[in-house]
Formats: C-alpha cells, structure tokens, sequence
C-alpha cells in the first residue's frame, strides 16, 4: 500500500481589501465631507490583528457620485486620506468613479479593481481575500481567483446572503478566521470561545 500523502499546509493570506463604504466605516453616499467618516465597530481592531500579522490591506470602493457629478476626484481622495488617517496605514485605495452603466472594467462585480489593486501590491489574487457587504464584492473576488467574504449589513439582501461563498456575522469575525490560511466553510464564526473553554486552567 502507498503511504498516504498529509495534506498540504494552506498558503497564508498576504492581503485583504476591503469594501470601503458599509464594511470599514459607515455609509454615507456620495460623502465628499472627511468628518461624516465613522469606522464601523470592530474596523480597528480587525485591522490591527491583519497588520501585527504582517498581512497587507487594502480598501476599494464605489464612487458613482464622481460620473454623475456629485463629487470630485478630489473629494475622493480627501475622504480616503481621512480613512486612512482614522484605520491606516493603508497599503492601497482603489477608486471606480463610474456609473452602473457606463461598461467599466473595475465595477463590481467585474474584477479590475481588485485585480488593480492586488497588482499595485505585488500579491497574487490567490493570497488575497476581498472583505464586503454585498454578492458584488464577493462575485469580483471571485472573478479575480481570490477569496471573498461577504459581511451582510442592513442593506445586503437575503439572496446576496443565500449566494455568497462565505459569510461572517461581522467584520471582527471575518478576519479571524482567515489569519490562519484562506476562509474554510461557508459560514464563518469565531470559535475562540469553544477553544478558550477546553484550554482555559481549570484551577
């Protein structure tokens, strides 16, 4: 008989992008004001344990409002520059500035932004883990050979839900359990606490 072979150990994560707006600070849209930025709960924290783990991050997001005149470039990138003052250092920012119809490549769900920004950083799309709040973000990483991870909020369908690879109940959740290798299972939870029961000293 052969000997079985082990399994190979998974190829760490290298980067997560984030969807800007809904997953790492609330959303406002169209905002071209930095003091309206407000992280979500758990955005601070969740990117600390990314970074102390050397693992890069990134944030994409939408900014229709620039095609139709709302904002500027400008405003964009002051609002970046606040996130970024806020839950930074970030290692890229990827902008679509166009509308749903205008046949863009980096819309999602096509992949350009998240190919563009995993680009920008040198990461192959298969290290790399796109976090957001709806089927689009997890459908571009999907489309880019990357892993998403969809985080539902008020405004993510039940069908989004229902189509995604894999979900997790917050963004806190989301990040702890790809610190060990890709995202495994469909639905995501922090099994911290079962952990801390069987190894807490009884004592």
């Amino acid at each position: 008989m052969r000997p079985m072979r082990s399994a190979s150990p998974a190829r760490p994560v290298k980067t997560v992008l984030f969807d800007r707006d809904g997953t790492l600070v609330e959303d406002v849209p169209d905002n071209a004001d930095p003091d309206r930025v407000r992280p979500v709960e758990g955005a601070r924290e969740a990117l600390a344990l990314l970074r102390e783990r050397g693992i890069r991050t990134g944030a994409v997001t939408h900014q229709p409002g620039v095609a139709r005149g709302l904002l500027t470039d400008a405003d964009v990138r002051r609002v970046n520059h606040r996130v970024d003052e806020l839950l930074g250092p970030f290692d890229v920012f990827a902008v679509c500035p166009h509308g749903p119809d205008d046949g863009c490549h980096c819309r999602t769900p096509r992949p350009g932004m998240v190919l563009w920004a995993a680009g920008r950083i040198c990461t192959r799309p298969a290290d790399l883990v796109v976090i957001g709040d709806t089927v689009a973000d997890a459908e571009a990483a999907r489309r880019a050979g990357c892993h998403g991870i969809l985080v539902p909020t008020g405004r993510t369908s039940p069908e989004e839900t229902a189509r995604a690879d894999h979900v997790a109940p917050d963004l806190l959740t989301a990040v702890r359990a790809l610190l060990d290798g890709p995202p495994r299972g469909r639905v995501l939870a922090d099994e911290r606490p079962i952990q801390e029961a069987f190894t807490a000293d009884p004592g």
